[in-house]
This record gives structure tokens, sequence and C-alpha cells, in this order.
């Protein structure tokens, strides 16, 4: 086998190198010329301001559309932004946190996530997305929920949906018949 030169070799990186910096450059002036420079974050949505609901297709877009309203609604209720609360509620410690920076007592904080999980549901309810036969119970559930299934419920409605339909069993699948 015969080696390549050694001058060969290195005009060949060379050429690779010089490749990969005209590449990046190119990257880059596109990245400009596409309006990189000037990219403004979008503004967060304002949680006080009314989401309609979809009419959901399963348990999963129920669950979603279920997480955001809570979130929206006690949001809006303590003055904060949405994404503020959910990573509040994401864990303890940055749930006390929270509270400090913003002077909100744990009473208030559950006063404002019960408010609007009910809220959530008179919604979904008014949407046609929840039957009045699953409301009225669902209400009744909400107001004696402690805190912490609340927060929970809050962040993620769906770990409510498959403990009801595991504690439906078989009968879990008529749950979905409830939803439009």
């Amino acid at each position: 086998m015969n080696a390549p030169a050694p001058a060969e070799g290195s005009n060949r990186a060379w050429l690779l190198v010089g490749g990969s910096v005209v590449a990046a450059l190119l990257l880059v002036g596109i990245y400009f010329a596409a309006g990189g420079a000037s990219y403004t974050p979008e503004k967060t949505q304002d949680p006080c301001k009314h989401r309609p609901w979809s009419n959901p297709e399963s348990l999963g877009d129920f669950a979603n559309q279920f997480s955001v309203s809570a979130l929206d609604g006690a949001a809006c209720q303590l003055g904060v932004s949405r994404e503020a609360l959910a990573q509040a509620l994401a864990t303890p410690e940055a749930r006390e946190e929270f509270l400090d920076r913003y002077d909100i007592s744990d009473k208030e904080l559950a006063r404002a996530i019960r408010a609007s999980l009910l809220r959530t549901v008179d919604d979904a309810e008014q949407a046609g997305a929840l039957s009045p036969l699953l409301a009225d119970p669902l209400r009744s559930f909400l107001k004696q929920i402690p805190l912490d299934q609340a927060i929970e419920l809050v962040n993620d409605a769906s770990s409510l949906l498959s403990s009801a339909e595991g504690f439906l069993g078989p009968a879990g699948a008529l749950l979905e018949q409830f939803l439009p």
C-alpha cells in the first residue's frame, strides 16, 4: 500500500478545516438573515385570560386541558404567571421559595389551587368536555382534597384519571364514555 505523501495529507486536513469554517460562517449568516439577531422571547400568556376548552378526544387530552386550566386559575388568583406557578409546584423546596418570593401563605396557595380546580371543572362542564354526571362528584372530591394531592392534580391530572380508571377496574373504560 502506498501511503500518501505528507504534503498531500496536510492539504486534505486544511481543506477539511477550511470547509468546516466556511460551513459554520454560512450557518451563522443564514441565522442572521432569518432574523436570529433580533430574537425576543414570546410573552407569557395572561393566566386571567379565558382559554377555551376544546373537545377532548381522550382522557389524556382532558387531563392536559384540566392541568393548564387549573394552573391558569391559580396563577391568576395569586397574581403570578402560569410558568412561575408551575415551576413553584414542581418540588416542595421550589414551593417554599415561591411562597417567600411572592409573600404568599400556604393557606392562600391552597385556597387558590382549590378554587382553580373547581373553576376548571365548571369550565370543562360548560364547554361540554365533562359530563354533569362526573362534574358534581368531582367538585365534592376537590373541595376536600389535601393540598399536596391538589398540587399533584394541578401538575398532572392524568394521575387522578389513571387512579380513577384503576379504581373502576374493568368499568374504567366507561369513564371515557362520559367525555363528549
